[in-house]
């Protein structure tokens, strides 16, 4: 593994590492060691190096929002009135607990959002009392995702 122009160049044994931790991040190093056929303090190294580069940071459980009772997910698209208000626009949207992604986007929208609420009218809510009183938010255009088809990241 080496950097290159702050690309990191990754061999198989680094794949292989990467796969088992994306499949299961709580899979024991000495299982994936044993698995791929080397020590268990090279992954380690390895794991170091990949953390270090900035290809992988942390690991985190995933919450199911069904379970709490969330289950209207919508992506939002934002007009703003002025590019100039696209900082502060995006500083009270980090406010709203339900935004849980907030995207500058080409095109007609200036920021794109994704949120998640209870039901329809919880978001209803939300867009009224608290996205469309944002100062310099024109309007907005509302998604709302039916059943998400495919949740995946990157292949390595």
């Amino acid at each position: 593994m080496k950097l290159d122009n702050d690309r990191i160049k990754i061999d198989g044994i680094d794949k292989k590492i990467i796969r088992y931790l994306m499949e299961d991040a709580r899979k024991p190093i000495l299982e994936i060691a044993r698995n791929i056929g080397i020590s268990g303090a090279a992954i380690h190294q390895r794991l170091r190096k990949l953390e270090t580069s900035g290809l992988m940071s942390g690991s985190k459980f995933i919450i199911n929002p069904k379970v709490l009772g969330y289950t209207t997910m919508a992506y939002i698209g934002i007009f703003l009135d002025k590019a100039m208000s696209n900082p502060s626009a995006v500083k009270e949207l980090e406010k709203i607990p339900e935004v849980l992604e907030c995207h500058y986007t080409t095109g007609n929208w200036s920021v794109l959002i994704k949120v998640l609420c209870k039901d329809n009218e919880h978001l209803m809510q939300v867009l009224n009392k608290e996205i469309q009183q944002i100062k310099g938010v024109s309007r907005t255009e509302t998604f709302i995702s039916l059943n998400q088809q495919i949740d995946r990241q990157i292949q390595i």
